[in-house]
């Protein structure tokens, strides 16, 4: 059986991780590709979680990991936004969070939005993905899949990726050593996700979204 593919090269592309890693998790492989493609890619991480760092490491170590992980996916240090609204504690700074996003909106104008997918039930990502649809109307939304934090995912997008996009994502969470204990973080759980997502469309890799909005 043959899949419909849809050629769509953005050109600016905006990722809203409301923790560092949540962006590289959730979408790596596919920032991999389109800056390969020549979009210009904007990643902005709202908390580098002082408060949940883990003993041994600096309270801010987290700033440099993503410093480091969105360099390796090919980010520009000038594209990389971060900001320090406290883990788990979002819902207390809503109303700032949508004002921060109305000013990156009019600073990056993006076309592509990559967010946490509505059915997370992590109150932070709740609070980003909701504000993230309020603030960006004109953009194509897509929602990113972590699968410990869904209960439910619908698998309405898929974006091919290869081997190359791939590793740069392993790479990329490779940076964090603060997380590296998580189960989650280990490579044969990322790379089989992308493979089972993959199977979907028939093809070797693939990371899912949710499609929020489409605009064309």
């Amino acid at each position: 059986m043959d899949h419909v593919a849809i050629q769509f090269k953005p050109r600016r592309a905006l990722i809203l991780a409301p923790h560092t890693d949540d962006g590289e998790f959730g979408c790596g492989g596919s920032i991999a590709r389109f800056l390969e493609d020549g979009t210009e890619v904007f990643y902005v991480a709202f908390s580098i979680c002082e408060e949940s760092v883990p003993e041994g490491f600096k309270k801010d170590a987290l700033a440099d990991e993503v410093r480091q992980a969105t360099s390796t996916l090919g980010i520009p240090p000038k594209n990389l936004i971060i900001r320090s609204y406290p883990v788990r504690r979002f819902p207390d700074h809503r109303q700032e969070v949508l004002e921060d996003l109305v000013r990156i909106r009019a600073e990056v104008s993006p076309d592509l939005v990559f967010l946490p997918c509505s059915h997370d039930i992590h109150q932070d990502h709740q609070v980003i993905a909701a504000e993230g649809l309020r603030a960006f109307k004109t953009a194509t939304l897509l929602g990113y899949e972590v699968p410990w934090n869904n209960l439910t995912m619908n698998f309405s997008t898929l974006v091919v990726i290869n081997e190359g996009h791939l590793e740069k994502k392993l790479a990329a969470l490779a940076c964090y050593k603060t997380q590296g204990h998580r189960y989650y973080a280990k490579e044969g759980m990322i790379r089989s996700l992308a493979q089972s997502r993959g199977l979907l469309v028939w093809q070797k890799y693939a990371e899912a979204f949710q499609l929020i909005r489409l605009v064309v």
